[in-house]
């Protein structure tokens, strides 16, 4: 009697594994849950490395603002500087580039900075406030801010030049008004 229990329970657990894994076909692995969208900007203010005047994200009210986190000790980091690089010269006029240095340390981000290049500015997140307050799970990862401070998105990972464009145009439109379907599934 006990014998049927065993490719019983084997087959329930392979029928929930199957459906875990066909939640996941079709999506896209760079859009994690989010639930900063919408919402206001948490506020900063952080020490340029430079060595410049503090910079707070209350002083770019008006303007649309993109913020790449981003280390040196970071492969895909390296990989993506040149695209955020090329954002930054191509639609600096469209919004603000800025970038934040993730759990590292400053010689470390300005000898990355002084090999790869550094045309927006570059802001020390020391003690990673800055990070928990928007939710940074790992670098890079790259917000996108409404030049009336809501966070209108993130792209986790290396971002391509293509998806770079399309969010800053994205950010330079009016906030789409959100549907019944899109409030329940967020």
């Amino acid at each position: 009697m006990k014998r049927w229990r065993l490719p019983l329970v084997f087959a329930a657990v392979g029928a929930a594994l199957l459906f875990v894994l066909f939640q996941g076909f079709g999506r896209d692995p760079h859009e994690v849950p989010f639930m900063l969208k919408g919402t206001a900007a948490p506020d900063f203010t952080l020490k340029p490395l430079d060595g410049g005047d503090p910079v707070k994200l209350a002083d770019l009210k008006g303007r649309p603002v993109v913020i790449n986190f981003w280390a040196s000790w970071c492969g895909p980091c390296k990989y993506e500087h040149p695209v955020l690089e090329w954002g930054a010269r191509e639609m600096g006029a469209q919004a603000v580039f800025m970038g934040v240095v993730f759990e590292d340390t400053e010689p470390n981000a300005r000898d990355f900075l002084r090999r790869m290049g550094a045309s927006f500015p570059q802001l020390m997140d020391e003690r990673s406030r800055m990070a928990v307050d928007y939710g940074v799970a790992g670098v890079p990862e790259t917000y996108f801010i409404d030049a009336q401070g809501t966070i209108r998105g993130k792209h986790v990972g290396p971002i391509d030049p293509k998806t770079l464009a399309t969010r800053v145009q994205e950010l330079t439109q009016p906030a789409a008004r959100p549907t019944a379907e899109a409030a329940r599934q967020n």
